[in-house]
């Protein structure tokens, strides 16, 4: 038996509506006969006629047939878009898109394998139809319908499954992110107070620095104005003030490599450098003018 290439519930639905077709065929070829018999009813009573006679039942004879045939064909034409509207009918109702070739019509290949189909249905098996394969419509696809809604279900699910996976993973590496950055938040911060710290202490060694410095000088200065009129104060207090001097360039030496130590990490160093540069300078300078009062030897 030839086969259509589909499931048992398509091929009896295409046989319904071959055996609708057959019926609709019958009747026009019916029509058709009719219109001839009529013809020899009404017209050919007589034994001889003209050429203009016969012309005339012709004409007559085709218009009618044209007419019946022509009507058979739009009815078939409408009947086919009638068919295919419930079959996208039911497609639209579960959210499928059908598609049809109109090529494959002409078909000369497919159209005798459906010949021989319908031979084998209709002309050899010679059997009844049976109750499931006339009915009068298609049979809603309650079945078939379901099961695509449950692969589609289980589909979106699955889809579901995954996203809260990712979702799960993201919301795991966004959380770290957060922590590795409340940490980074938290050592920034650490070092800006230490470095605060460092720069607090520096000043603070600066100022005391600085103020050693000046008293020095003021001192230096006050011996300078009154080196005069207390030449011999000033001859026993040299070795003192020398021993403050050697003490108070320990201190800068000490104290200038501390700041190295301390600054050499710091954007305050070269500025240090030059400040303690210059107090060097000054000392030099005082000493040059305590040499001048220094006994000859």
């Amino acid at each position: 038996m030839a086969e259509l290439g589909l499931n048992e519930h398509h091929q009896n639905e295409a046989i319904n509506y071959m055996r609708f077709a057959r019926f609709k065929r019958g009747q026009c070829l019916k029509t058709v006969d009719s219109c001839f018999q009529d013809l020899k009813d009404s017209r050919l009573v007589e034994e001889t006629f003209t050429v203009d006679e016969v012309i005339d039942m012709l004409d007559g004879l085709r218009t009618v047939v044209h007419s019946e045939v022509e009507s058979e064909l739009i009815n078939t034409t409408y009947t086919n878009v009638l068919l295919l509207r419930q079959l996208f009918s039911q497609a639209e109702k579960w959210y499928l898109k059908l598609q049809t070739d109109v090529s494959e019509l002409e078909n000369r290949e497919l159209l005798e394998q459906v010949a021989e189909f319908e031979k084998s249905e209709f002309t050899s098996s010679n059997k009844k139809p049976s109750a499931d394969l006339i009915k009068p419509k298609l049979a809603p696809l309650h079945e078939g319908g379901s099961e695509l809604l449950n692969k589609t279900v289980a589909c979106l699910q699955e889809e579901n499954e995954k996203l809260k996976t990712r979702l799960k993973t993201i919301e795991t590496q966004a959380t770290a992110a957060l922590d590795e950055k409340s940490k980074l938040e938290k050592s920034l911060k650490d070092l800006q107070m230490i470095q605060g710290d460092q720069k607090t202490n520096e000043n603070q060694d600066i100022a005391e620095l600085e103020s050693k410095v000046a008293a020095l000088k003021c001192q230096f200065e006050k011996t300078l104005n009154d080196s005069t009129a207390n030449q011999k104060f000033l001859e026993e207090n040299l070795a003192t003030t020398k021993h403050d001097l050697l003490k108070v360039q320990s201190q800068l030496s000490t104290a200038e490599k501390e700041l190295e130590k301390k600054f050499q990490q710091t954007a305050a160093y070269r500025n240090m450098k030059e400040i303690l540069a210059k107090k060097n300078e000054q000392i030099k300078d005082l000493r040059k003018k305590l040499s001048k009062y220094e006994p000859e030897d």
